[in-house]
């Protein structure tokens, strides 16, 4: 047995990957961090750039929970208690306390029955999703959903796959009215916070469309909403784009790995969706858990953001954000409006795009560049990314480099 005769296919695979813009290329390794001083927020150092320190742009923890020493606390206690990991998938030997209160905590956090944990969120969507999916099903999806839900629907075999056109509720509305008599049921699966743009569906308006309709399938309608980027960063309270736009998702899906700062991913829904899942879906079933240590520290997470606290850094972080896209405005920059803190610089150039993120990298500012074919033809931008841990001096640095790159 040898590779000798795959290896030059793989490198040939990646030679088109790079040809296409599609290699992610070498990770930058974070080596260490600085603390906030001297009005600035955390700075964080990279191998290979000695003792250079940057202003982080491009993270998803919106809280800065993953330093909090509650959360911190609680891991350590949590790891000195049960060890650092799980031992076994849940079903053998692997349930521990902690993951049994995450999702008591998860369930009443969201107003649902019941929650359930995964390794990440993106397991859980593509462990999710198919187990609602039939020979009679169809699946309606906005054209602008993440990775994790277009893999998702190839995993499932559905009856029919329609996309709509982003946050199109017309769209939307039409597909629901030629597919009856077609199908038995309908999964209409959508992201809440869309992370390239930091736009959100409106989930109101899909669950009154999908009202209108739903007598006419005889397996009815559900909605399965992926609120990654939302929950704990989106809402007056924290509770994402439900919370935002009065709407409310039939199976939601979330991630413990960005605004919560730990790692893992879960599901809310009624207590037989949750039941059902947990003897269906092979992603539960056969992989590990996060460790116990995890699940405490997201339990920590969680009651913070609930807390007086909490609502701080919400407040903090929604100012924040419309600080910046005030600013960026005024640089001339074009973004789109809203209150989340995922904010786009729509740069349309990939050259461009290309120039702005060296510039910025050299003046010690990370941020993630999309360009084509990872983002449309004329969509190519720059994805800055908020943080309660920013300070205004932060924000008026970034602004600064901006101007100069205009300039």
């Amino acid at each position: 047995m040898s590779l000798k005769k795959l290896e030059p296919l793989l490198t040939d695979k990646l030679a088109e990957l790079q040809q296409q813009g599609l290699c992610k290329g070498n990770e930058k390794v974070v080596t260490g961090m600085k603390a906030a001083a001297d009005g600035f927020g955390p700075r964080y150092f990279l191998e290979g750039f000695g003792d250079k320190a940057f202003l982080r742009m491009n993270s998803n923890s919106y809280l800065g929970l993953a330093m909090h020493p509650l959360v911190i606390k609680a891991e350590a206690a949590a790891a000195e208690k049960f060890g650092t990991g799980p031992g076994a998938v849940r079903f053998i030997s692997g349930t521990y306390r902690p993951h049994i209160e995450l999702e008591q905590q998860l369930a009443e956090f969201h107003g649902r029955e019941s929650a359930m944990l995964f390794s990440s969120a993106y397991t859980t969507m593509t462990g999710v999703l198919p187990q609602f999916i039939s020979a009679d099903t169809l699946v309606v999806s906005d054209a602008l959903n993440h990775n994790c839900i277009i893999n998702a629907i190839r995993l499932s075999h559905p009856a029919s796959k329609e996309i709509y056109a982003h946050a199109d509720i017309d769209a939307l509305d039409k597909i629901l009215e030629a597919y009856k008599g077609r199908v038995k049921r309908v999964c209409l699966v959508t992201d809440g916070i869309f992370s390239m743009r930091g736009d959100y569906a409106h989930l109101g308006k899909i669950s009154a469309c999908c009202k209108r309709h739903e007598d006419a399938y005889e397996q009815g309608i559900i909605s399965i909403v992926d609120d990654s980027h939302g929950v704990g960063a989106f809402g007056q309270t924290g509770r994402g784009t439900e919370e935002y736009t009065q709407g409310k998702a039939d199976i939601l899906i979330a991630t413990l790995g960005k605004t919560f700062g730990v790692n893992g991913g879960y599901v809310v829904s009624s207590s037989t969706v949750i039941a059902y899942l947990r003897e269906t879906s092979p992603f539960y079933i056969y992989s590990n858990p996060i460790t116990p240590a995890e699940a405490a520290a997201a339990g920590a997470a969680l009651d913070v953001v609930s807390s007086n606290d909490g609502l701080r850094l919400l407040d903090k972080l929604r100012v924040f954000s419309l600080r910046l896209r005030s600013g960026l405005e005024d640089l001339g920059f074009e973004t789109l409006p809203g209150e989340h803190p995922i904010i786009p610089i729509l740069i349309r150039n990939t050259e461009k795009t290309t120039a702005l993120v060296a510039h910025l990298l050299a003046n010690n500012i990370l941020v993630t560049g999309l360009n084509y074919p990872v983002v449309p033809q004329g969509e190519q931008e720059i994805r800055l990314q908020v943080s309660a841990e920013h300070t205004e001096k932060d924000l008026d640095c970034l602004l600064a480099k901006l101007a100069d790159f205009r300039q």
